[in-house]
């Protein structure tokens, strides 16, 4: 049996950019401040949430490890290290464990389409380069190879790769994979509509976008399954449906960052190739946070529109609801 690196809600934060998209390092603190205080079990940073595509190493390993020490250790700091370079993953690996991360995140290799060897390969230099937990990230809608289930198995063997972000939502799949790899291989969520299904098929939890509007509440929706009560879980997972399909509306992040500027937070836009929303897009997503009582149906905000002056050192509005 191997260690588990968390139970519950594991944000998968954004990066917030400023006017000119250089990186908004105070509000990012103030971001990582709000997760802590709304009961987040876990930050994974520079995430595909997190832009890591756009960031450039040096921008990578400061926000990886501005997050480590802002956190100072009150939950885990859970570091984006993929590439479709081996050599790459590698370089990111060694340098997030130098900058103080607590385990390290790997997607497969994007692009290149690895064989189901290439990506044993692949992951076994990833874990050969670092002594930390590794979480590996399954998610074909987005990079156009899947981890079959005899390779999890593999993968499973070795000791430092302990759990997987399944976001193949194949159910199917995630059964196989708990069949086969049992303890050597926990299952987290990639999906924020399926969280209560993967729970009951033994997932430790969730690496949730959604996490970023409402953490206290993501987090209860593990925390009641955990506690024996379904039915508040799955009460919580059906509520929230309606807000988790308008954040996947456009192409993450785009919209969680759309939300977050309606709520007050002032993240910017994404960087290119990801652009800010359609207007119609983006009233949707407006109405939809309305509706949940997240911002106030006066905040007409787009990225690069206006700047929202809040209080500083506040959380969000909602805070106590």
């Amino acid at each position: 049996m191997k260690p588990v690196l968390f139970n519950g809600c594991g944000t998968a934060i954004i990066t917030p950019m400023k006017d000119d998209l250089s990186i908004h390092y105070e509000l990012f603190g103030e971001l990582l401040d709000q997760q802590l205080q709304q009961g987040s079990d876990a930050i994974v940073v520079a995430g595909t949430t997190g832009e890591s595509a756009t960031l450039t190493d040096e921008e990578h390993i400061e926000l990886i490890r501005y997050a480590v020490k802002r956190v100072h250790g009150r939950i885990p700091v859970i570091a984006g290290a993929g590439s479709n370079n081996t050599a790459h993953a590698v370089h990111l690996s060694k340098e997030a464990e130098r900058a103080g991360a607590d385990a390290l995140l790997h997607v497969t290799p994007y692009y290149n389409k690895a064989s189901q060897r290439g990506l044993l390969l692949h992951f076994e230099a990833c874990a050969a380069a670092s002594k930390l937990p590794i979480i590996l990230y399954n998610v074909p809608s987005r990079t156009g190879v899947n981890i079959s289930v005899e390779t999890y198995k593999q993968l499973s063997r070795i000791d430092n790769i302990i759990a997987v972000k399944e976001a193949s939502g194949n159910f199917s799949q995630m059964a196989k994979i708990a069949s086969v790899c049992g303890d050597d291989l926990y299952l987290y969520s990639g999906n924020d509509d399926q969280v209560t299904s993967a729970l009951a098929l033994g997932a430790k939890g969730v690496i949730s976008v959604l996490s970023n509007l409402v953490p206290k509440e993501t987090h209860q929706l593990c925390q009641a399954f955990f506690d024996g009560d379904p039915s508040k879980s799955d009460g919580l997972q059906l509520h929230y449906l309606e807000l988790i399909e308008a954040l996947f509306s456009d192409i993450n992040p785009i919209p969680v960052k759309q939300a977050l500027c309606y709520m007050g937070y002032n993240v910017g836009s994404c960087r290119l190739p990801l652009c800010d929303m359609e207007a119609a897009a983006a009233e949707h997503l407006h109405a939809v946070l309305v509706k949940y009582g997240l911002c106030t149906s006066d905040l007409p905000y787009r990225p690069g529109s206006v700047t929202i002056h809040r209080p500083k050192n506040t959380l969000l509005w909602r805070k106590n609801r």
